[in-house]
């Protein structure tokens, strides 16, 4: 696994790298809901969702921004809970970050795809931003 390196993100309409997709990760049926229900709310529409479950632990990033629009909808992850952003404007996840905090949503990890951490297992990933 290739050394991670964080770099900050301001508020801009430069968009983020990878194709216009939000991976969810640790959210049960009922936040599910909760999580479109708020992304209406603030406005971020046409962002497709992938709900991803411990049974993909092992899977590449790459292939999970790979599924389709709504994959694992339904049912509930006892992963940890994370986003992993890709293809959106800076704007849009300063956006999306702010509305989670005020909504008081359970606390996340938060990842923005790179060309490295694409190539990582979700659960390397996991790991890494737990640390």
């Amino acid at each position: 696994m290739t050394q991670a390196g964080f770099e900050k993100v301001t508020p801009s309409d430069k968009v983020l790298y990878g194709p216009r997709k939000l991976l969810l990760c640790g959210f049960n049926i009922a936040a599910q809901s909760k999580m479109k229900t708020l992304l209406e709310m603030l406005g971020v529409v046409g962002l497709p969702l992938v709900w991803v479950g411990e049974d993909q632990a092992d899977a590449r990033i790459s292939d999970l921004m790979q599924l389709d629009d709504g994959s694992g909808a339904g049912h509930d992850s006892a992963l940890p809970r994370a986003l992993v952003v890709a293809g959106v404007s800076q704007q849009e996840l300063h956006q999306l970050m702010a509305g989670c905090r005020k909504a008081g949503m359970r606390q996340a990890l938060w990842a923005v795809l790179t060309p490295t951490s694409e190539q990582w297992r979700l659960a390397s990933l996991l790991s890494e931003l737990a640390r």
